[in-house]
């Protein structure tokens, strides 16, 4: 579900933190399941305890926790496997990703340094880059360098990080510049015609704004992000009508999409 919360931050990262989270965990009803007289709570802490170096056995608790909502049990148990094996990457992106997940952006940034000094990978890099750009860091120029010095096919993501600096510092031609080389890269990058978009937008340059996002939803029909930033242009363009057409679009796709769903409560009310 896409909450207020994140909203403020989802069009820095949330796509590439979306994109790694315990990809290998299994689903799990947050409901307080059974199984035999045992709570599912029970049954993995045991497996936990009885094979403390299965990685997988802790995914599987962090994340039912994480699913349950009870976030400080998740973060304990993250650390709990960091002390059992404190040179393992993966938990440290877990414990990066959860604390991104309670809005507490230093200790993410912290546990993703981690997780790059303990194993310097695309996955890692790009995620800590992008944090370093939401809060305005410069190492996240310098770190995107060292992502396509070492990994060249990663271009158009160290484009992209790099645009997010300078959106997030108020360079809005430059980081422009940054994304359309990320889309010579790759033109169905989603991510960089909203950004892009946005860049635009704050430019006061609104038409051109639109130009790009509709590119956006043109390519990807079903991209609920870009009709929602379509409306907003839109908006500025004192097109309530358009605008309210392209927020149902984006409800269309994401149902659940509150940002989406206040702006077009917002302006029906205006009628």
């Amino acid at each position: 579900m896409v909450t207020s919360a994140y909203f403020c931050v989802v069009r820095l990262i949330f796509f590439i933190l979306c994109s790694i989270l315990f990809t290998s965990c299994e689903t799990n009803n947050s409901s307080g399941i059974k199984a035999g007289t045992k709570s599912r709570e029970a049954l993995l802490m045991d497996s936990v305890a009885r094979f403390p170096d299965s990685l997988i056995f802790r995914e599987n608790l962090v994340q039912f926790y994480r699913d349950s909502g009870h976030y400080n049990k998740a973060i304990e148990a993250t650390i709990q496997g960091i002390k059992t094996d404190s040179m393992n990457a993966r938990l440290y992106e877990m414990l990066a990703i959860l604390h991104f997940e309670r809005e507490d952006t230093a200790a993410a940034l912290t546990a993703f340094e981690h997780a790059v000094n303990i194993q310097p990978v695309p996955q890692y890099m790009i995620s800590l880059g992008t944090l370093y750009a939401q809060t305005k860091d410069p190492r996240a120029v310098e770190l995107m360098d060292v992502l396509v010095r070492e990994y060249p096919k990663f271009e158009k993501e160290a484009w992209f990080v790099k645009g997010l600096y300078r959106s997030a510092v108020g360079d809005f031609q430059n980081a422009i510049v940054n994304f359309d080389k990320a889309l010579n890269i790759s033109f169905t990058f989603m991510e960089a015609y909203r950004e892009k978009s946005i860049a635009l937008n704050a430019l006061g340059l609104y038409n051109q704004s639109l130009e790009v996002i509709n590119k956006a939803v043109t390519l990807q029909n079903n991209y609920e992000e870009g009709y929602y930033y379509k409306g907003k242009v839109l908006e500025k363009l004192n097109r309530p009508a358009d605008a309210i057409e392209a927020y149902r679009s984006a409800l269309m796709y994401a149902p659940d999409y509150i940002e989406a769903r206040e702006a077009l409560n917002h302006l029906e009310n205006k009628k």
